[in-house]
């Protein structure tokens, strides 16, 4: 069986292919860039364009499950124009995958699509489940949900459908942590407005674990892609700068401030999600990175090793 992957030249859709290949399961990609296309046996890569409604058909052929990550980041100014960037880059990738399967054969039962732990409201006492019934009231929620919807659509097309809520995910390679790092290094690291707002993470090893556990073991709905024990965030800025060996003795950057830089999107770093990782474990799914302090460690390694 191949696997169909949207957004796999991205952090986490790098990691699913290497482990992919782990396993010996073949990759066909999607990509807007036909820079990146590459031919190979086990990793071939088709031209779309979600936009103008282009895909090349030839990407699902042996097809049997597609993991879609498309999206444009979060992380650039909220004007309108790149919030609607952000919105439309993520229902328009999804649309153009269901009118693809509705007018072609294909051998395609499963449909794995990311979402964001940023649906759940901002609580610092509420620990979120899947079945919370909640949508945040704000951009990221607003995202989140029309996200979801477009790939429950999928259900029509007698697809098996999951959706994984991810978290903070942490790699040596790019999100969250070399941008906390950076002001570590240089003894310029401190915590975020209160600090004490929680911050669902998660290795971004597990999570690619589990986007491929959900198809090998055909699950549906809806589950959380955290780490089982979230932090704070004065606690992850701590375990960085004790990771690098480096001091805390700047004080909180002020809420405010970074309302007044960040505008709108300061809710990323202020908002507080405690999420819970019970349901996939329920599910049998164990994790490799269940702590904060190893799994900083295992991916700093990584960067200096």
């Amino acid at each position: 069986m191949r696997i169909l992957i949207t957004g796999a030249t991205g952090l986490i859709g790098s990691e699913i292919t290497r482990q992919c290949h782990e396993q010996g399961i073949k990759v066909n990609f999607l990509t807007t860039s036909k820079g990146k296309i590459e031919k190979s046996e086990t990793y071939r890569g088709y031209y779309w364009n979600p936009s103008s409604g282009e895909i090349d058909l030839k990407c699902l052929e042996g097809v049997g499950a597609i993991i879609n990550l498309a999206g444009a980041s979060v992380f650039q100014p909220w004007t309108d124009s790149n919030k609607k960037k952000i919105l439309n880059s993520r229902i328009e990738s999804l649309n153009l995958l269901y009118k693809t399967l509705e007018k072609n054969d294909h051998e395609v039962g499963q449909l794995v699509s990311a979402s964001a732990i940023g649906i759940y409201p901002s609580s610092r006492s509420k620990m979120y489940e899947e079945d919370d019934y909640v949508v945040a009231d704000d951009f990221l929620g607003e995202v989140s949900e029309k996200w979801e919807a477009a790939a429950d659509k999928f259900e029509d097309l007698k697809l098996r459908v999951a959706k994984v809520r991810i978290g903070i995910v942490l790699s040596a390679d790019g999100g969250a942590l070399p941008q906390i790092m950076k002001p570590v290094k240089f003894n310029l690291g401190a915590p975020l407005g209160s600090g004490k707002q929680w911050q669902s993470w998660i290795h971004v090893r597990d999570l690619a674990r589990i986007f491929l556990y959900i198809i090998s073991n055909g699950l549906t709905g809806v589950y959380n892609g955290v780490a089982p024990n979230p932090a704070t965030n004065e606690e992850l800025t701590k375990e960085v700068a004790y990771a690098l060996d480096k001091k805390l003795w700047l004080p909180k950057v002020p809420g405010l401030a970074l309302k007044a830089v960040m505008g709108e999107m300061s809710s990323v770093v202020l908002g507080s999600q405690l999420v819970s990782s019970g349901k996939i474990q329920d599910e049998g799914f164990d994790f490799h990175y269940v702590n904060l302090r190893p799994a900083i460690q295992d991916l700093l390694n990584k960067k200096t090793g």
